[in-house]
C-alpha cells in the first residue's frame, strides 16, 4: 500500500501544475471572448451613429 502512496505523492505536483494551467488558459479564453463581445457591440454602436448622421447630413 506504500507504494501507491509514494506513486500518487509523484503525481500530485504534475496533476496540481496542470490544473492551474487549464484554469489560466480559461481565464484567458473567457476574457478574451468578452472582450470580443464587448467590442463588436461598441463597433455596432459607433455604425449605428455613423448611419444616423450620414442621414441627417451632418457629416
Amino acid at each position: 500500500m506504500s507504494g501507491l502512496w509514494d506513486s500518487l505523492a509523484a503525481l500530485a505536483p504534475s496533476v496540481g501544475v496542470a490544473f492551474l494551467f487549464i484554469v489560466a488558459i480559461r481565464a484567458m479564453v473567457h476574457a478574451d471572448r468578452r472582450e470580443r463581445i464587448a467590442r463588436a457591440r461598441v463597433e455596432a454602436e459607433e455604425d449605428a451613429r455613423t448611419d444616423r448622421e450620414s442621414r441627417d447630413g451632418k457629416m
